[in-house]
C-alpha cells in the first residue's frame, strides 16, 4: 500500500507534468517486461535493419536497473504533436512526417523532462533519476503500454484514447516508489487498417514491424534504397504517417498548441524541386533545429529525387537533370532511377549525356538500367 507521502508526491508530479505541457503522465513499477522474448526474436530476424544500436544495448533495454541502479519507477510522459496540415495531392509536393515538423522533438521533450526531474528532486531531495527522449536504450512505447497512457497498437505505435498516436514519449527513470497506474486495455479489436495502409507492407503481422520495409526507416537509412521499395515510398522524403492516418483512434486527436509544437504547412509539404539544389551548408542551417538533421544532406536529397521520380510528372525532369550532376554519387544514382520513371522525350538524351561524363560504377549501372 502506498504511503500518504507517495500518494501526494505522485499527484504533485502529475500536476506539474500537465503544467509543463504533457497531456498525461503514466507511471509503472520497474519489473521484467512482458513478452521480452518477442524483442529478442525480432532482433534475431534482422528486422531492425541498420539500427545496430538496438541489438548492441539490448540488455539495458530489457532491464532499466542497468541504466539507473536501484531504479524503482518508470515515469512515462506524453506530449501531443498533431497538426492537420499534412496532405496534398500536388505531385511535386513532398511529404514529411508530422513528428519531424517544427523544432526537434528531442529538445522540446528533453527540456520539459529536465524541468520535471528538477521538480521531483525539489519535492524528494534524495531521489535520483535519468531522462530519455528516444536517445537511450529505453523501450519507451513498451513502458508506456504498462501505464494508463495507452496500449501498443498493431502498427507498434502507442495509442491513447484521447490523443490517438500523435504524441512524443519521454521517460524518466526514478529510484523512488510512486503510485502506479493500471495498464490501459488493448482496444484495437479486429481492426487492421494500419496493416492494410502501410505502403510497403512493413507491418508483417499484428504488432510486428519489419523496419527494413518501413518508409520512415527507408528515408533515414544509409546508402542506396532497395529498388523494389523506391516506388512504394511515394512522396515521403522524411518519415511516414500512413499507418497512423489510417488508425480510427486518430480521428479524436486534438491539434497541438504552443509555438514549439505547432508545425506549419510549409514544413510538412515542401516543394520538391528546390530541395534538389540544397547545399550542405543550407541543409545544416535549415534543419539544425529539426529532427531531419538526424539524416545527412545526401540522404535527404536522395529521398527528394525518389519522390520526384514517383511523382509521374514530367515537370520534375529539370530538377532531376540537375540532381544527375550532384557531387554525391548516392544522389546521382537515385536521380538516374527517377528519370527512368518519367515518360518525357528528353529523358533518354539527358541520361546518355550524363553517361559520357560519369565515372562512378553505381551511377553508371543505374543509368544503364534506366535506359534499358
Amino acid at each position: 500500500m502506498s504511503s500518504a507521502f507517495t500518494i501526494q508526491l505522485t499527484a504533485r508530479i502529475r500536476k506539474e507534468a500537465l503544467r509543463l505541457g504533457f497531456f498525461k503522465a503514466g507511471i509503472a513499477p520497474v519489473r521484467p517486461l512482458p513478452n521480452s522474448e518477442r524483442y529478442t526474436k525480432w532482433l534475431r530476424a534482422g528486422m531492425h535493419g541498420q539500427m545496430a544500436y538496438l541489438e548492441r544495448r539490448a540488455p539495458e533495454r530489457l532491464n532499466p536497473e542497468l541504466l539507473l541502479e536501484g531504479a524503482r519507477s518508470v515515469l512515462v510522459l506524453a506530449l501531443n504533436y498533431y497538426s492537420r496540415t499534412a496532405c496534398s495531392d500536388l505531385p511535386l509536393k513532398g511529404r514529411i512526417g508530422r513528428y519531424a515538423a517544427g523544432d526537434d522533438y528531442h529538445g522540446i521533450v528533453g527540456t520539459r523532462l529536465d524541468a520535471l526531474l528538477a521538480f521531483i528532486r525539489n519535492q524528494a531531495a534524495a531521489a535520483r533519476g535519468r531522462c530519455y527522449v528516444d536517445t537511450g536504450p529505453v523501450m519507451e512505447k513498451v513502458w508506456g503500454a504498462q501505464t494508463s497512457i495507452g496500449w501498443m497498437g498493431k502498427n507498434t505505435t502507442l495509442i491513447s484514447r484521447s490523443h490517438g498516436s500523435w504524441f512524443y514519449i519521454g521517460i524518466i527513470l526514478l529510484d523512488i516508489e510512486l503510485e502506479y497506474d493500471s495498464p490501459e486495455e488493448d482496444s484495437c479489436g479486429q481492426c487492421d487498417r494500419c496493416i492494410q495502409a502501410c505502403p510497403a507492407g512493413a507491418i508483417t503481422a499484428p504488432y510486428v514491424l519489419d523496419a527494413r520495409r518501413c518508409i520512415s526507416y527507408l528515408t533515414q537509412m544509409r546508402g542506396a534504397i532497395p529498388h523494389p521499395l523506391r516506388p512504394l515510398m511515394g512522396r515521403w522524403i522524411f518519415g511516414c504517417d500512413a499507418c497512423q492516418e489510417a488508425c480510427p483512434w486518430n480521428r479524436v486527436t486534438l491539434e497541438a498548441s504552443g509555438p514549439d509544437s505547432q508545425p506549419g504547412e510549409k514544413d510538412l509539404l515542401p516543394d520538391l524541386a528546390p530541395l534538389v539544389d540544397i547545399s550542405e551548408g543550407e541543409f545544416s542551417r535549415g534543419f539544425k533545429k529539426s529532427a531531419i538533421h538526424q539524416t545527412t544532406r545526401d540522404q535527404f536529397v536522395r529521398n527528394v529525387v525518389v519522390a520526384l521520380g514517383n511523382s509521374g510528372n514530367i515537370e520534375a525532369v529539370p530538377a532531376l537533370e540537375r540532381a544527375l550532376q550532384d557531387s554525391s554519387p548516392l544522389v546521382r544514382s537515385h536521380a538516374a532511377w527517377a528519370l527512368g520513371r518519367l515518360a518525357a522525350a528528353s529523358v533518354s538524351r539527358i541520361l546518355r549525356s550524363a553517361r559520357k561524363k560519369e565515372t562512378d560504377p553505381t551511377v553508371l549501372e543505374e543509368i544503364d538500367l534506366a535506359t534499358s
